[in-house]
């Protein structure tokens, strides 16, 4: 309901689609869900009639008080309205994770019969573990859910009992601190006096990818970290303001607390800190607990930092580490939804594929373009002829917030140059870098470490031999947000497009970035992408689409 607002709908342990709002005719960034009359709408665009779903769940949040109930913000026919759920945070008994509320209907909408609500927390935890390889081999796992505003809290999965129990937070840091610590630096320093509450949320939600990637600019001071133990030592509270007071005094004190230090150095400073910390608290946990290696879920929106993803799976405290290509509030209809699957009894593993989000609508290509046939191999040549980015859309949108081949812009990552010709073309910061799309069986010779990475979630380095080969994906550090693939890859072609560009060129590696509008979700489908016009051709449906006096 709130920010990344969508639907899910599960029918027998089987995910059949997962829409968010953003996905959908160009939806701003984080959209919420709207207005409660969206939800039968979507739902009948889907070929489900709302009366055939059983149960009507929805995420929980953070506005209201124990006392007086939560709630969310929404729309009911156009008029505010203010719909009741479960909390933000977890529930505050270990056992209660899947204890959802019960609601009563709200007439006029789908939700008319009543419906129940989890918390924020559970659907993070559901959303991963549910999704995870563990849970379909039936094995246990820990997962940990840092979202924005909360603590980075365990919980752990049996998988022979169906249980889901609360444990503890592994620190006292929320998951907004690294944002709060940037937005008072530059780049990012904006008077928040000033700003609205749509605005500051943008801030909030916005801020963490741009600086993980501005953090390339600089270099880590360990010796720094001794300042920032000190520095919280001195605070109370384990609120988003410690966050902002920590930047307003890295600010503001740097020649005094971190001579020397550029804005970069401390956004990459404070990330390798955030990092430490959080293994040296998994590693108390675990060693307070007696546990030994088990497996490990990441969920909230602080999973989606490929640092500490990397620093996590190589620490050797975990024996498999997961996380799902939707860790942050994109995936809640699909783990609020997965809550209510384990509570009815229907397992903990969830069938699901990442390309199950909206079809491409059917807008035919705008004036000015022209359209012939071309299938995956035909296109592939031409990526191997010409230096040209070509947006690729096929099937249903990607999960989450990664462009994973079905809304993307593919080009060749051979000339260094590629990399300032799509941000020019995205209007992003030059220091924005271009994830790598390379084929599965080649990723260990061309990164490091490489291996599986079907979702980007994790840092690779490029290996010395490839820098030179494929340039235009290194980011200025010399690591790359790796996406794997393979020719046989369910529910995309872009692995049939690069298995036949290998093949024609030897290099197993393209260029990959979403295709959007500035500020908007995906491109919805051709009539987008050809009225937008940012590439000289569109690749959709086994057609070319050429911008006309393009040369």
């Amino acid at each position: 309901m709130s920010h990344d607002g969508g639907i899910a709908v599960i029918a027998d342990g089987r995910l059949l689609f997962s829409i968010e709002m953003e996905k959908l005719k160009n939806g701003r960034r984080y959209s919420d869900l709207g207005d409660l009359a969206e939800i039968a709408e979507l739902l009948r665009a889907q070929g489900v009639d709302p009366r055939d779903i059983d149960r009507f769940v929805v995420d929980g949040w953070h506005t209201g008080s124990p006392e007086a109930g939560y709630h969310v913000a929404t729309r009911r026919h156009g008029v505010e309205f203010l719909l009741p759920t479960a909390s933000y945070m977890p529930d505050s008994t270990p056992s209660g994770v899947l204890s959802g509320l019960e609601f009563a209907g709200v007439p006029g909408t789908a939700l008319a019969d009543g419906y129940v609500s989890y918390t924020h927390a559970s659907n993070h935890a559901l959303g991963a573990y549910c999704t995870s390889p563990f849970a379909r081999r039936r094995e246990d796992a820990l997962v940990l859910v840092w979202d924005g505003g909360m603590l980075p809290w365990l919980f752990e999965v049996d998988a022979a009992q169906g249980t889901v129990t609360r444990r503890s937070p592994v620190m006292t840091l929320v998951g907004n601190t690294f944002t709060g610590f940037c937005s008072q630096l530059e780049p990012y320093a904006r008077d928040q006096a000033t700003m609205t509450e749509a605005e500051f949320l943008r801030q909030q939600l916005e801020v963490p990818g741009k600086a993980m990637a501005y953090a390339a600019l600089g270099s880590v001071d360990a010796s720094a970290f001794e300042i920032f133990d000190a520095l919280l030592g001195e605070l109370d509270g384990v609120n988003e303001k410690v966050a902002f007071h920590l930047g307003r005094q890295a600010a503001t004190r740097r020649d005094e607390l971190f001579p020397g230090l550029s804005s970069a150095d401390l956004i990459a400073t404070f990330q390798a800190y955030l990092g430490q910390r959080l293994i040296s608290g998994l590693a108390q946990y675990l060693n307070r607990t007696d546990r030994t290696a088990p497996n490990l879920c990441l969920a909230g929106g602080c999973a989606l930092n490929i640092k500490w993803n990397r620093a996590l799976a190589d620490s050797g405290l975990f024996a498999e580490v997961w996380i799902p290509p939707f860790p942050n509030d994109s995936g809640a209809a699909l783990g609020t939804a997965s809550c209510e699957m384990v509570r009815q009894g229907d397992g903990l593993a969830l069938d699901w594929n990442v390309y199950s989000g909206p079809e491409l609508d059917q807008t035919g290509p705008a004036p000015g373009w022209s359209a012939r046939p071309c299938d995956e191999a035909q296109l592939a040549q031409l990526l191997a002829a010409e230096n040209e980015p070509v947006v690729v859309l096929h099937g249903r949108a990607e999960l989450g917030p990664r462009a994973l081949g079905n809304r993307s812009i593919l080009s060749p990552a051979t000339d260094l140059s590629m990399k300032a010709t799509l941000n020019k073309i995205k209007g992003r910061e030059h220091y924005r870098p271009v994830a790598p799309l390379c084929l599965q069986e080649h990723a260990a010779t061309v990164f490091r470490p490489g291996g599986t990475d079907p979702y980007m979630l994790f840092e690779h380095d490029i290996r010395t031999e490839w820098a030179d080969r494929v340039p235009a994906v290194a980011h200025l550090d010399g690591s790359a947000r790796l996406q794997t693939i393979t020719a046989d890859t369910p529910g995309t072609v872009a692995g049939r497009i690069l298995t036949e560009y290998h093949r024609l060129t030897g290099i197993p590696v393209l260029c990959n970035t979403s295709a959007n509008l500035a500020g908007s979700g995906f491109l919805p489908g051709v009539g987008s992408a050809t009225r937008w016009g940012g590439t000289k051709y569109v690749w959709s449906g086994a057609v070319l689409y050429t911008q006309d006096g393009t040369v």
